[in-house]
């Protein structure tokens, strides 16, 4: 059975990648102790998330915590906002305040092979 998390936080989805690429291959612990350990603001989001998926399981669908793993962490973008930044003479320069959607699917079934590791073309035709 499969259980879904989903967030949307402030925080450039490149940035919030770099980790998620980092815990993906990693059993549920493991990646609970590395992202507490990683000084990142994309890690404390994922870290949420990822408790959230666990709470999900165990409370909605009554699974066992020992048996839960990851079996994929999706990191689209979410629409940015669009700000500016006022300089000299009366001008503006335009920026955008970039956001991310995380979305963590955690499986009860422990014979799973390992997640593809998708590459930025691939991802971008998604």
């Amino acid at each position: 059975m499969e259980v879904v998390a989903r967030s949307s936080v402030r925080v450039a989805p490149r940035k919030v990648r770099l980790v998620a690429d980092a815990v993906k291959m990693l059993s549920l612990d493991e990646a609970l102790v590395n992202l507490s350990v990683i000084k990142n603001r994309g890690a404390v989001s994922l870290q949420k998330t990822l408790k959230s998926a666990v709470a999900n399981a165990t409370n909605n669908n009554n699974l066992k915590r020992e048996t839960l793993s990851i079996k994929s962490i999706d990191v689209l973008e979410a629409p940015a906002y669009k700000r500016y930044h006022p300089s000299t003479r009366g001008r503006i320069h335009p920026y955008k305040r970039r956001g991310s959607n995380i979305k963590i699917v955690l499986t009860d079934e422990t014979g799973l092979k390992k997640p593809k590791v998708v590459n930025k073309k691939e991802r971008k035709e998604k």
